[in-house]
């Protein structure tokens, strides 16, 4: 099974480019963020027409989140927990054997801000969720964490420590995920090769001078790490006109 993994930074802007992609790159399931529409406003039959189920959740002009997948979903989910969130951040379904979750995180926007504070909350509802679950089963965790693991993940790490998307309380949280035993596969796959990163700011040829951070990732339970043959970041989807400023991560299943 292939699975990506793709801020999409609005279905409807980059509904094109993310069909154009799929043509070339036929993915068993696709992962996405941002879709930024309600469930109305998602375009169902362009990928259906291309073989793809797809279940989305959705809010007007921000968040959203949806999985498209070539094989049947089961146990859909909308939702991280029982805790009504009118925030669009997470999808999950049973695909072939594996669960998939599809998780948005909140960007947080500054450190003591209230969008901050809500980040590290939602973080701390994603651990709780993930502690309660059964890893000794296959299971992919999807999506833009809004959170640089360590600093091989940022292009300048001394200028982003302490900020948004690289501060220390976001990667301690995402360091208790991986001690449950989750497995972060690009990383496992790529051990300390630098300068690969899924995200580039639009501002300041963020992406001509490769200035990036990786925020986009895959976590597996063990079962599913095992069968990982490969992962990569495709960041030719990155460049052209109308791209969204994340990458697609592709990860491949035996």
């Amino acid at each position: 099974m292939k699975i990506a993994t793709w801020n999409v930074n609005s279905i409807r802007a980059r509904k094109d480019r993310v069909l154009a992609w799929l043509d070339v790159n036929p993915v068993d399931v696709l992962c996405m963020q941002e879709t930024k529409t309600v469930d109305g406003g998602f375009p169902f039959a362009d990928f259906s027409a291309r073989g793809y189920h797809v279940e989305h959740w959705g809010t007007p002009a921000y968040n959203g989140v949806a999985i498209a997948s070539k094989l049947p979903l089961a146990e859909v989910m909308r939702g991280l927990d029982a805790n009504a969130d009118p925030q669009a951040r997470c999808i999950a379904a049973t695909i072939s054997g594996v669960r998939v979750m599809c998780v948005y995180v909140p960007n947080g926007e500054a450190p003591q801000s209230a969008k901050f504070v809500y980040k590290l909350a939602w973080l701390d509802r994603l651990l709780a969720v993930m502690s309660s679950s059964d890893l000794s089963k296959p299971l992919l965790l999807c999506g833009d964490f809004n959170v640089a693991p360590e600093p091989i993940d940022v292009h300048d790490p001394a200028l982003w420590e302490g900020n948004c998307l690289f501060h220390p309380d976001e990667r301690a949280r995402l360091e208790k995920l991986r001690s449950l035993g989750l497995v972060d596969v690009y990383r496992a796959q790529h051990v300390g090769e630098a300068d690969r990163y899924t995200w580039w700011d639009y501002r300041m040829l963020g992406f001509q001078r490769n200035q990036g951070l990786r925020i986009d990732h895959v976590y597996a339970s063990a079962p599913a790490a095992a069968r990982v043959t490969r992962a990569e970041i495709d960041r030719e989807a990155r460049k052209g006109k109308g791209a969204s400023d994340h990458a697609p991560v592709v990860v491949e299943l035996a």
